[in-house]
């Protein structure tokens, strides 16, 4: 996934009310009207919020005559799970680089442990 469509798919789910939306749509389409019905705020604004997801390519809404369903698309998250998994796994294999290391260091004898064999 190029760069600037994560930017403009992180940027969309932003928002608390965007997420909402992707969440109720998980659980299947919905026509606007219906996306709209939880919220205290005017169509156009819920139009706007979903113009948003549709730029992102979070969502569709295939053409047609109104109603029209809005759909997840379901293969962005594929594709932003791919890239969080990327990074997940450079900062794993980082820490345990690092346990490996505070592992080995238990197993050295420290100074004062040195000193007191060379007293013997």
């Amino acid at each position: 996934m190029p760069a600037d469509t994560l930017t403009r798919v992180f940027s969309a789910l932003a928002d608390p009310t965007r997420r909402d939306m992707v969440a109720r749509l998980a659980d299947g389409d919905a026509t606007v009207n219906q996306l709209a019905e939880p919220y205290r705020m005017s169509l156009q604004a819920v139009y706007k919020h979903l113009k948003v997801l549709e730029d992102a390519g979070v969502v569709s809404r295939p053409p047609g005559p109104q109603p029209r369903l809005v759909r997840l698309e379901t293969e962005v998250f594929d594709e932003m799970d791919a890239w969080i998994e990327l990074y997940r796994e450079r900062a794993e294999r980082r820490y345990r680089r690092l346990d490996a290391v505070l592992e080995a260091m238990k197993s050295e004898p420290t100074n004062r442990e040195k000193d007191d064999d060379q007293k013997r």
